[in-house]
């Protein structure tokens, strides 16, 4: 199967249609994790799990509608702990529901820990195209702090294993780890780039509520880099990728022109996209208005309603012209490219605060292309929240 680019797919701008699968479970969960990533002890009933997404998308295609997907996404969790047979079947399912082009992108997530060729070449043959591997660090020591379950040997060897089976690949890292200088996070992006993938995933450990770094941090025990530190890593992230050619496309995405995330352009470009599986989220356009819909998080009980009651929505919300111009908003100043105005000025009724957005360009904070779009400068890119907060003000 081939991958489609980007200019393939249409103009490059078109949000898309995408579908997201979200596998719950992982072998351990990570101290800094707060996704919904369950622990399970007993083998999985993969063929029952099966047959719940299988019936979930019924569900999600009644709200839906025929639609062509530009993307799907398998994200959890830890999707490579999957049979590459329940894949094939996920993969199946929607292409029943919905009209599946030839060589759109298809994503899995995978764990270093969890990599077997063998499964690779099973998930290839089912139709990933693109893997995004969860190696977070490049060193054994920050493995080990972050709770991970493989060594860096383990990493390279998942790394080699992607690059030989599918036509793209990905990798997740996470910095402003304990008394990391910018020379060592320099030292590993350009180790990184190095082994030929087209795109990283660069994140900020940040520390969750509920999470037990939160606990260890709250106790004096975990000492992370402060604001004006993390602030610093952030900008010789942006200078180091670019300089090494993946410059940022999003706030923490980076890519080699064309190997962009189709499906993750999907969410910042404000598209729609079923969610299926415990704890998706979906966006569905319906008429001239749009659906949120979220599903139970708890594996079991997920598994429960499907099987009972069809599906495992646990909320179908509305969102009115405010609600989406907001969210528009809120996504796409994540983007290099910005925001739509045109497109948000027909959500919202109004156009921008003249005074509000000439205090923010005076600033330095977002600027203008032409007349038609939005974007929010490095500097803005900073202090993001604050940003969309005073624009989205009425």
């Amino acid at each position: 199967m081939q991958t489609a680019t980007l200019s393939a797919i249409g103009d490059g701008m078109d949000p898309g249609f995408g579908v997201y699968v979200h596998w719950p479970f992982c072998a351990a969960k990570c101290p800094y994790c707060d996704f919904n990533s369950h622990v399970r002890h007993q083998p999985v009933d993969q063929p029952r799990f099966v047959a719940a997404f299988l019936k979930e998308m019924e569900e999600v295609r009644e709200l839906s509608g025929p639609r062509t997907v530009t993307s799907v996404f398998m994200g959890g969790g830890t999707p490579s702990l999957m049979e590459p047979s329940t894949v094939d079947a996920i993969l199946q399912g929607i292409a029943r529901h919905w009209h599946v082009p030839d060589g759109i992108e298809i994503t899995m997530e995978a764990n270093p820990s969890s990599v077997e060729a063998t499964r690779f070449h099973g998930y290839r043959a089912a139709g990933v195209n693109r893997v995004s591997l969860g190696v977070q660090a490049l060193n054994d020591r920050d493995l080990k702090f972050l709770g991970r379950l493989h060594n860096v040997e383990d990493a390279l060897k998942a790394i080699r294993l992607a690059r030989e089976i599918f036509p793209r690949m990905s990798f997740d890292l996470i910095y402003a780890r304990p008394n990391q200088t910018v020379e060592e996070w320099e030292h590993e992006l350009k180790e990184a780039v190095s082994y030929a993938v087209d795109h990283l995933s660069l994140y900020q450990l940040t520390i969750e509520e509920g999470t037990p770094f939160y606990g260890l941090q709250k106790a004096g025990k975990l000492i992370v880099p402060d604001g004006e530190q993390s602030a610093v890593l952030y900008e010789a992230t942006q200078d180091i990728t670019a300089a090494i050619g993946m410059p940022a496309y999003e706030v923490s995405n980076h890519a080699r022109p064309g190997a962009e995330s189709r499906h993750n352009l999907t969410y910042w470009r404000y598209g729609d996209y079923a969610g299926i599986g415990p704890g998706a989220h979906g966006r569905l356009g319906i008429g001239n208005g749009k659906i949120a819909t979220s599903t139970e998080r708890k594996p079991e009980e997920w598994l429960r309603l499907v099987e009972t009651h069809g599906h495992g929505m646990i909320e179908r919300e509305s969102l009115d012209l405010e609600a989406q111009s907001d969210e528009l908003l809120l996504m796409g100043l994540r983007l290099k490219e910005g925001v739509d105005l045109a497109r948000w000025q027909t959500l919202s009724g109004r156009d921008p605060d003249p005074e509000r957005e000439q205090f923010l360009i005076d600033h330095g904070f977002i600027e203008r292309l032409g007349n038609s779009r939005l974007r929010c400068t490095p500097a803005g890119m900073l202090i993001l929240d604050a940003v969309v907060a005073d624009l989205a003000c009425p």
